[in-house]
């Protein structure tokens, strides 16, 4: 029988790469498959801010965190949630992935070239008991380089494939099929796309120019998740999340579609979890869009004021940084799509982050000078240009004249400015106190105990009022998809299984299309730098499975 490789991979994102990287470092032959040109490259994690998630790394420790291994297993079972029957290998890639970050995963990434910047994030904290959702310390390990520093070693060795004749690079073309021979998928059919010059993130055209059909003993699938698609964002909302926005900003390109899960399906897997997903409540409309409905997260700090659409304070534990599935469910049940940061210039200087390789120059070009510079300036350019340029943006030096912009901006009267005033107010009466009933402000007291928190990320406590911290800000927060928490369901060899639990024969998935392991590896919830490690653990144990399997 005839094979043009023994491996097809279909996805060339981060997954998709490091699947191709480990069977070309075993020998074995790949046809690396895309639906969008060769400047794509690396998909969804090009974009990314690069954060990695792992358990008592060097860079803790220098920050005096003491992370375990336990602790760590204990936050994730907190977050996740787990309670279905099919959470049965979820639960197991739970468990190896922390063992892979709190093992050889930071030293098998640095023999590889990855580095991380120094200061380790604390995102996604939770709030409530010690086993309940979020990080109990700091996790957050941010690759130097962002995205592309992720990217850029395992495309390297892609190429190297190439280059050696292992690897064939075939892009335009889309996946409409998956075919069996004696029960094993090895045929893949579909569309040769017409060449596009489209930048990377901008939509390509879909015009066909031909057919193909290759073949391989092993086939992975790598496609990522749905969160470009907002149709079937909006068919596989979870009721407990409240009502599909109207309003739905993109944080990944249109391409992110979920159609190859829909093929994976018709060849017999099993696509479990799909009403889990990750959408974040911070979003903003891009000035300076590169897709369609363009939206940045922020990253914040604690600091600032958070206030549903008519200005009520969202309830605790619902402070920037802490839960965002738990915000999302809130704030869909108010009857409104947006909230608001309330805030000044002291506090969006320091505790403003957006989240994107784009957004971060300085730590994306690997320029020391410039994040100095960065850290030493009043705001971070990228932020100075959405406060100059953002329609979700009000900049004012009194509270009267951000109220009328407030309103303006969503063209109804539903910020009282009176209201306003006294919750500011009152809050700002209990950071002059070094006691305070304000939990908010025990957690901003709280954050600045933590050295990493106080150097970059944690304004000094301050009334919001004060005239010297101004001017004052307000943001309109946008839903924003990004990511599947559910997909096909996986084994620890990253083999699709069917419904019934048996392997589908021949047929692999890894990354964001596997729920980052297992159909689900997140449950519920996620922790923070959970994403990219798992496109990373996951894309290497499809590789060696794969190559295992053909070899």
């Amino acid at each position: 029988m005839s094979y043009d490789a023994d491996v097809i991979v279909i996805g060339a994102g981060l997954a998709g790469l490091v699947a191709t990287a480990e069977l070309v470092e075993a020998g074995r032959t790949v046809i690396l498959l895309d639906q969008e040109p060769e400047q794509s490259l690396g998909g969804q994690a090009h974009w990314s801010f690069g954060g990695l998630f792992l358990v008592d790394s060097p860079e803790q420790r220098r920050m005096r965190v003491k992370d375990s291994h336990a602790l760590a297993l204990q936050d994730w079972y907190g977050t996740a949630g787990f309670d279905r029957t099919e959470d049965h290998w979820p639960k197991k890639w739970a468990e190896a992935y922390v063992d892979f970050a709190a093992g050889e995963k930071r030293s098998w990434l640095h023999a590889r070239g990855v580095r991380f910047f120094p200061v380790v994030g604390w995102a996604e904290r939770g709030g409530y008991d010690a086993i309940g959702h979020g990080n109990s310390v700091p996790r957050f390990h941010i690759t130097w380089g962002t995205g592309p520093g992720l990217v850029a070693p395992f495309e390297q060795r892609v190429r190297e494939g190439v280059a050696r004749g292992l690897v064939q690079l075939r892009f335009r073309h889309r996946v409409t099929g998956l075919g069996r021979t004696a029960g094993a998928v090895d045929t893949v059919t579909g569309e040769i796309l017409e060449p596009s010059t489209a930048e990377r993130g901008t939509a390509s055209t879909r015009t066909p120019t031909g057919a193909f059909e290759l073949r391989a003993q092993a086939v992975i699938v790598t496609s990522g998740g749905i969160g470009g698609n907002h149709e079937l964002v909006r068919a596989q909302w979870p009721e407990r999340l409240g009502t599909p926005p109207a309003k739905l900003l993109s944080g990944v390109p249109a391409h992110v579609d979920g159609l190859m899960l829909g093929i994976a399906e018709k060849a017999g897997a099993h696509h479990i979890n799909r009403d889990r997903m990750w959408h974040y409540t911070e979003g903003i409309e891009n000035w300076n869009p590169i897709w369609a409905k363009h939206g940045i997260r922020i990253l914040p700090g604690p600091s600032s004021l958070w206030l549903d659409a008519t200005g009520k304070r969202l309830p605790v534990p619902l402070f920037p940084g802490f839960d965002t599935l738990g915000t999302l469910e809130h704030i869909m049940r108010t009857g409104h799509d947006h909230t608001w940061f309330v805030l000044d210039k002291k506090i969006i200087g320091k505790e403003f982050a957006l989240s994107g390789s784009e957004q971060n120059p300085d730590l994306t070009g690997k320029s020391i000078r410039d994040v100095i510079g960065r850290a030493r300036a009043d705001v971070p350019g990228p932020v100075q240009a959405f406060m100059d340029k953002g329609v979700d943006f009000v900049v004012e030096n009194d509270l009267s004249a951000l109220v009328r912009g407030m309103n303006r901006i969503t063209g109804e009267d539903l910020i009282d400015e009176t209201a306003l005033r006294r919750e500011i107010t009152a809050r700002d009466r209990e950071i002059a106190n070094p006691f305070t009933k304000d939990l908010q402000i025990t957690a901003i007291h709280g954050a600045r105990r933590y050295l990493g928190d106080k150097l970059i990320r944690t304004a000094t406590p301050h009334r919001i009022l004060d005239p010297g911290a101004g001017p004052l800000i307000a943001v309109r927060l946008n839903i924003l998809t990004r990511k599947s928490l559910g997909g096909l369901q996986t084994d620890l060899d990253s083999r699709v299984l069917t419904e019934s639990g048996e392997p589908v024969g021949g047929l692999y998935a890894a990354g964001e299309a596997a729920g980052f392991g297992g159909g689900g590896v997140h449950g519920y919830r996620s922790l923070e730098g959970t994403f990219l490690g798992g496109c990373v653990f996951s894309g290497r144990a499809a590789g060696r499975a794969a190559a295992k399997a053909v070899g």
